[in-house]
């Protein structure tokens, strides 16, 4: 895309957009140019839809997908190419939102022993742990681990909000090992190989893969499932949801309560109406009745 990949990394940045989203949004970006050969200058409302359709039907996209290129592209030509016209058509699709699997303490442990580096399980504890998203994880300073107060700052997280959050004990001491280990040349925590990077998240998506198949765990282990059994675990512990509300820097407590849904240790603690009824007797079946006697 050249200069107007340049201008469209400008107008993300300027929008206050987070490093994962403007990358996602370039990268979209770069499908859609890629698909046609041509400069988007170039195109408009019918190459547009028809590459849509064309990639949900083609490739099968999830509603999520779809939703994340659909966006990319409305910012590219509202934004950047100032043709709002070619894509204002566009809306969102809805998005079923399936319960997530829960993993058990059982399963973390079983993951963290099977990582191979005490990187990866400074990371991955850090997640469960503290509750932290992967992107807030890979974002962190050694300034950001306040051992003196036991807790952790937690800077931009998503909709740019700063907020505190635990800092376990367990964490701590695991985070010390990797520093004596690694002894990180930059601010940032986990850094990657380039001098300024971060560690790529999926880098961690890959180490988390192998370990659950390691550790023999058949669900679906990604990094945000750390998060959602922090959250989990948490509420079955009685945590009060307006806590945990601001241990996972939710704007609204609508979603923090999501996670009671996919308790079984709630749902199976909590009793049924039905069994706090007034006991009474069944009704006696037809043929226990006495027969009434007729009048001669």
């Amino acid at each position: 895309m050249g200069r107007l990949k340049d201008k469209m990394e400008g107008d993300l940045q300027l929008r206050g957009l987070c490093r994962n989203t403007r990358e996602a949004y370039l990268r979209c970006a770069r499908m859609f140019v890629r698909h046609y050969m041509k400069s988007p200058e170039q195109l408009g409302k019918t190459e547009v839809r028809d590459y849509l359709l064309q990639m949900l039907q083609q490739r099968k996209w999830t509603p999520s997908t779809y939703n994340v290129h659909s966006a990319a592209l409305k910012f590219l030509y509202t934004q950047t190419l100032e043709r709002p016209q070619e894509v204002a058509w566009i809306g969102r699709m809805r998005v079923v939102h399936r319960l997530p699997a829960i993993l058990s303490a059982e399963e973390i442990e079983r993951l963290l022993s099977a990582l191979g580096s005490v990187r990866m399980q400074a990371i991955v504890m850090a997640a469960y742990g503290a509750g932290l998203r992967v992107s807030e994880v890979l974002a962190l300073r050694v300034e950001d681990i306040d051992s003196a107060r036991m807790v952790i700052h937690v800077r931009r997280g998503k909709g740019a909000r700063d907020r505190y959050t635990m800092l376990p004990q367990r964490l701590l001491q695991t985070l010390r090992a990797y520093w004596k280990e690694t002894r990180p040349p930059g601010p940032e925590l986990f850094a990657g190989r380039k001098q300024g990077t971060l560690l790529r998240r999926a880098t961690v998506n890959k180490a988390l893969k192998q370990a659950a198949q390691k550790a023999g765990i058949k669900k679906a282990v990604r990094p945000h499932a750390l998060r959602h059994a922090f959250a989990t675990h948490l509420l079955e512990a009685h945590t009060d949801v307006r806590t945990l509300q601001v241990l996972l820097g939710h704007a609204s407590i609508r979603t923090t309560a999501r996670y009671a849904q996919v308790s079984p240790a709630m749902i199976r603690s909590t009793q049924s109406p039905v069994d706090r009824l007034r006991k009474t007797q069944p009704p006696a079946s037809s043929e226990s009745r006495p027969k009434r006697c007729r009048a001669g």
